[in-house]
This record gives structure tokens, C-alpha cells and sequence, in this order.
């Protein structure tokens, strides 16, 4: 049965990011098919995604999948030090004009041609947020919370930008095709949601922490 097509051309675009990161190959019909659109919508999208520097390789009749880069040489960074420089460059190229902006989006491509992708590790991915996500810097000041909480297993109030309030237990932040997003136990629908962190409004936290329970655990997730 196809998916329902997203409404808007960016969600899509993230459904097909989504989709891919599973490294498998995949049919520009298969993917038409699954989100009921065209085959010429596909090979639009996939176009824009890889001039946008998403690690997508490829071409018409091939199929696409995600590229796996190599280690990045000579630098050894942590987690952290990597998580400061996207977001140092996140807010460069989102928020100047002219040459710095040029040098941030030329400086993430240098980075992004050698770095590994290891979608496990928090803030092991990087790049800089430009079209077609171009509002994904949207989310950056409600990172370091969320990071916190990833860790600290604390419970979150969200609400959302569409005016959806959940409570949430947060269970991985995650950064793949120039993309923030955030795994969580959606306590009130009782299921697992991957969010945008771009399309998070508010983020309050909650008293008290919450405890490994089978069927809400990341590792649950994981097998699905």
C-alpha cells in the first residue's frame, strides 16, 4: 500500500533522507511508489538533496543509497569538539552573508567528503543545514537541552510548532543529512516519534527521570 505523500516538498524530502540512511540501495520506483508521487518527483528530489550536499550517491535508473565516507585525517575529535564545530558552522551559514557564509558552506563540504557516517554516535554526523532544509538551524537552541536530557533520562514537555504538545521520554539526538532529530517514548500516544528538532517550539522538562522499560527502550526501537 503506498504512503500517503507528505503535503510539503521538505517533508518528503526528509521521508526520503530517512530512508536511505538504511544503506541499502534503493529503486527511484520503489520510492515513487512508496510515496505515491512520480518518478520524475523522485529524481527531482534526489537531486536536490545530493546538490545540497546530503551523502547520497547514485544516478537514474541505478537506483540510491547513502555514501559511507572515510575517517576524518589528521584530526582525532570528540563527539563534542564535532558537535561545536556543525553548530559554530550551522550558525555562520544561516545567519551572514557574503564570504563567510561561502566559506562556512565551503569548509562543511571539505568536511563532510571525509567524515564517517555513524548514525549511533550522538553528534558523530555533520553538515551544514542549507536547502532544501534550509530552516533546520531553527532548532539549534533547544540542542544542548535535549542532548542533556538524551543522557540524563529526563522527561520533556514539547511542543511542537503545528501546536501539538507531547510528553516524551528522549532517547537519541540525532544528525544525518543535515538534519537534527530527535528519537523519543511519545508517552502520549504511547509509541516510538522520530522529530525534527527544526519543528520543536518549546521544550520544558519534566519532574523526575524515567527507567529502562521493555517496548519503550532505544534498543526496542532498534528492532522493529
Amino acid at each position: 500500500m503506498p504512503a500517503k505523500s507528505p503535503s510539503k516538498r521538505s517533508d518528503r524530502l526528509y521521508h526520503l533522507v530517512e530512508t536511505l540512511k538504511d544503506g541499502a540501495l534503493h529503486r527511484a520506483e520503489d520510492l515513487a511508489e512508496r510515496l505515491n508521487v512520480s518518478l520524475r518527483t523522485i529524481y527531482r528530489d534526489m537531486d536536490t538533496l545530493m546538490a545540497s550536499g546530503v551523502p547520497i550517491s547514485g544516478e537514474r535508473g541505478a537506483g540510491y543509497r547513502a555514501r559511507a565516507d572515510i575517517s576524518l585525517p589528521p584530526l582525532n575529535l570528540s563527539n563534542a569538539e564535532l558537535e561545536a564545530l556543525h553548530i559554530g558552522l550551522a550558525v555562520v551559514g544561516n545567519g551572514m552573508e557574503g564570504d563567510l557564509r561561502d566559506a562556512a558552506e565551503s569548509l562543511s563540504a571539505k568536511i563532510d567528503a571525509v567524515l564517517p557516517e555513524d548514525a549511533s554516535t550522538i553528534g558523530q554526523n555533520f553538515g551544514f543545514a542549507v536547502y532544501p532544509f534550509a530552516d533546520a538551524a531553527d532548532g539549534l537552541r533547544h540542542l544542548e537541552t535535549l542532548r542533556s536530557s538524551v543522557r540524563s533520562r529526563q522527561k520533556l514537555a514539547l511542543r511542537l510548532k503545528d501546536g501539538a504538545a507531547l510528553d516524551v521520554r528522549p532517547l537519541k539526538l540525532d544528525y544525518w543529512g543535515r538534519v537534527w532529530s530527535l528519537l523519543v517514548w511519545n508517552e502520549t500516544d504511547r509509541d516510538f516519534l522520530q522529530i525534527r528538532v527544526d519543528r520543536i517550539a518549546s521544550v520544558d522538562l519534566l519532574p523526575g527521570l524515567f527507567v529502562d522499560e521493555p517496548g519503550k527502550r532505544l534498543e526496542d526501537y532498534g528492532g522493529r
